[in-house]
């Protein structure tokens, strides 16, 4: 008897032990698709990644790194809060909470490779200088460079001011844009914004901006950012000699170009609402000043005197900025409605959150947009570079700055009761 209840017990043991290992999550399994699809981006030879993730020999002596950087969401670098406003997003690069688990479990089973006679294969990844939308656009239709700047290996703060040919001959609309620095450049390029000038003024609200990590502009099918004939673009290009965050060199950049792609609609295409990119201001910046170790908070409002979209929100600041929201208020209700809020933002990773159209915030006559940033100037600041200082406003790096860039439709009463009738019956 007691001999056929010890078969029955290693049975049973046997028979649990072989469930544990088929639950088991491993990197053949699940993880390298995770970690292909989401960190090997950056994280490859001659990528922005402090190292590279293309193999599980590479990515085993990391793993608990991993496991932390994923699960309190540094990575991957997109801040943007779970749960509080729109979560409906274009170009979103957070992880499903799905496999943030798996790597969690993967790791405190003891990152296991799984079957051995299975080898995963490094995934097809674009060119590092390929361009962050042709895979769905094709290439650009057009590139408009900078001219050449040389950055030294340190220093103080620098601006380069300079007016281009665009070598556009009729007016375009505009369906995607990206500003991308080449070669060793992104570490040290600040930001570049770029206007559109025409007979020697300026057209409308800006070409586009960049500034470090950002991916890049789609605007929603419908509507017209318009490029018009003729013109020239003027960039405003800041730089950082040294650079600034984890990929920085402290080398000297010589010939650094900065370029724009552009994709644009076919000629015949047309659209009855533009949409523009705008800086909108939470205050006014020469006011800021913040003690050392100490907080702040900027506080700015806008309203429009005719129905809009809100296609898509970025904010900025510079070192000490650690958070931001974005909200509406309904004059008509009293209610405020939350839009978005990032929590843990970092200078070194700047996005443009794009709304999918379906779901981007329409904002009636006269509702009011809640602009609001924070700011830390102490320690617990990892960005903060020395907390014993006065900061102030102003465009040094080291100084902080207050305002959002929101590209916005602009409709009229027809067309925002149009959108408003499709979301409700959808």
């Amino acid at each position: 008897m007691r001999t056929l209840l010890g078969v029955i017990a290693v049975t049973l043991l046997l028979v649990m032990a072989s469930k544990v290992y088929a639950d088991e999550v491993t990197y053949v399994d699940e993880v390298s698709s995770i970690i292909n699809n989401n960190c090997v981006v950056c994280h490859r030879q001659g990528g922005i990644g402090p190292m590279s993730f293309e193999s599980y020999d590479q990515v085993r002596p990391w793993a608990p790194l991993i496991q932390h950087k994923i699960s309190t969401r540094e990575m991957p670098p997109y801040a943007y809060d779970h749960g509080i406003g729109i979560q409906d997003l274009q170009g979103d690069w957070r992880l499903a909470q799905s496999d943030i688990d798996a790597v969690v479990d993967w790791v405190r089973a003891g990152s296991p490779y799984g079957d051995a006679d299975i080898v995963v294969q490094p995934p097809n990844l674009p060119d590092l200088s390929e361009w962050n939308f042709t895979a769905d656009l094709g290439p650009p239709t057009l590139v408009i460079p900078s001219i050449p700047i040389d950055i030294p290996a340190s220093g103080n703060d620098m601006w380069h001011k300079h007016l281009v040919p665009s070598g556009v001959t009729e007016d375009r609309c505009i369906k995607a844009v990206q500003v991308k620095p080449l070669g060793r450049a992104a570490a040290v390029v600040h930001h570049a914004n770029s206007n559109i000038i025409l007979d020697g003024e300026q057209q409308g609200g800006m070409l586009t901006e960049y500034a470090m990590g950002k991916w890049g502009e789609l605007v929603p099918e419908g509507v017209c950012r318009t490029f018009p004939a003729n013109a020239q673009v003027r960039w405003d290009i800041h730089m950082f000699p040294g650079g600034v965050g984890a990929t920085a060199q402290g080398e000297i950049v010589k010939d650094n170009v900065v370029e724009i792609g552009l994709w644009f609609h076919e000629p015949d295409y047309e659209s009855k609402y533009k949409q523009d990119l705008s800086l909108y201001r939470l205050g006014d910046q020469a006011d800021i000043v913040i003690p050392p170790h100490g907080y702040y908070m900027t506080q700015g409002f806008k309203s429009f005197d005719h129905p809009v979209r809100i296609d898509s929100w970025q904010p900025h600041g510079h070192l000490r900025m650690n958070a931001a929201s974005l909200e509406i208020f309904h004059p008509a209700t009293g209610r405020t409605e939350e839009i978005s809020q990032v929590s843990n933002w970092s200078a070194t990773w700047h996005h443009s959150h794009i709304f999918a159209p379906g779901a981007a915030p329409l904002v009636p006559t006269g509702s009011v947009l809640v602009m609001k940033q924070w700011y830390d100037n102490t320690s617990d600041n990892p960005n903060n570079p020395d907390p014993d200082m006065w900061v102030v406003g102003g465009s040094r790096t080291g100084d902080e700055m207050t305002h959002n860039w929101m590209a916005v439709t602009h409709l009229d009463d027809e067309g925002y009761n149009e959108l408003i009738d499709k979301r409700e019956t959808k």
